[in-house]
């Protein structure tokens, strides 16, 4: 059985131009990070954003609150949070998969610029190398 899923191409056309974006990408799981990097910067290019700020962290629990210095002392006009958590046999998975999450929706609600969830939550490295676009023939959706 088939099932549809993913987003539908917008509308509306859209332009960057003019606006300043902050990417803050984690170092865990680098392949799929600079996958996800390179996937966004190159989208954000098309678009014709010219100005993007780039901050690393070392994993993701760290995303809101580097975000959140891109929003106050760069001024960005909006911030795409890039990492990958993999399952692993503990909990630590789920306990940093809901502090990351609400970290980065409650930053883009009490600031008021838009904060992009852009985070894997895989349960093995085959799902997150597939969303990645890394696996021939598995690429990533938007």
């Amino acid at each position: 059985m088939s099932v549809v899923k993913g987003l539908s191409a917008s509308k509306t056309e859209v332009s960057g131009q003019g606006l300043t974006i902050g990417i803050v990408n984690t170092r865990w799981n680098d392949k799929i990070i600079n996958a996800l990097k390179e996937g966004c910067k190159s989208e954000l290019q098309r678009l014709h954003v010219k100005e993007i700020v780039e901050l690393e962290v070392p994993g993701a629990y760290e995303l809101p609150f580097a975000a959140s210095q891109l929003i106050k002392k760069r001024s960005v006009d909006a911030v795409v949070c890039i990492g990958c958590l993999i399952k692993g046999e503990t909990m630590h998975f789920e306990y940093i998969c809901e502090a990351v999450s609400q970290g980065i929706m409650r930053l883009g609600i009490d600031s008021g610029i838009p904060v992009i969830f852009g985070v894997l939550t895989c349960m093995n490295d085959e799902q997150a190398l597939a969303r990645a676009g890394l696996i021939e023939g598995r690429m990533s959706q938007p």
